[in-house]
């Protein structure tokens, strides 16, 4: 093969990827928070897309809410109705903790994990790396 064939070669190539230059084109991102007041009470209206999205059990998603907010909270259908007001913002940074504390392998940072448990410890097994590390909390 000629230095040119491999040129052309390379072009074709790099004409299929396309722009891989894009910053913003991350493969996981939370959906934006949706966040209605009703009263004393809050609710999140679109809490249903957050487990599906993080590929975690929805009730242990609330748990781990209504702990870190320190407030009862319940599950309305797709919603999930917290007592107090919270900003849009607070939910947004309790869900971006979650994400680095029980979804992103410490390894590799991918978030293709799964939780398994074996004799009352939770371990965060990656299925990109297959890396395996246990889990401190129990929201998992």
């Amino acid at each position: 093969m000629t230095k040119s064939d491999y040129e052309n070669l390379l072009k074709r190539i790099q004409d299929k990827l396309g722009d891989t230059d894009k910053e913003s084109q991350t493969r996981f991102e939370l959906p934006v928070v949706d966040v209605m007041w009703e009263g004393q009470k809050t609710f999140l209206r679109n809490f249903s897309e957050f487990p599906k999205v993080l590929r975690r059990d929805p009730d242990k998603v609330l748990q781990y809410l209504s702990k870190e907010f320190a407030v009862p909270a319940e599950r309305l259908g797709d919603k999930a109705m917290f007592v107090g007001r919270r900003a849009p913002d607070d939910f947004t940074r309790l869900f971006q903790i979650y994400v680095k504390d029980y979804l992103e392998c410490p390894t590799c940072k991918s978030p293709d994990t799964k939780i398994l448990k074996e004799n009352r410890i939770s371990f965060l097994i990656c299925e990109a790396c297959g890396a395996k590390s246990t889990l401190k909390g129990k929201y998992a």
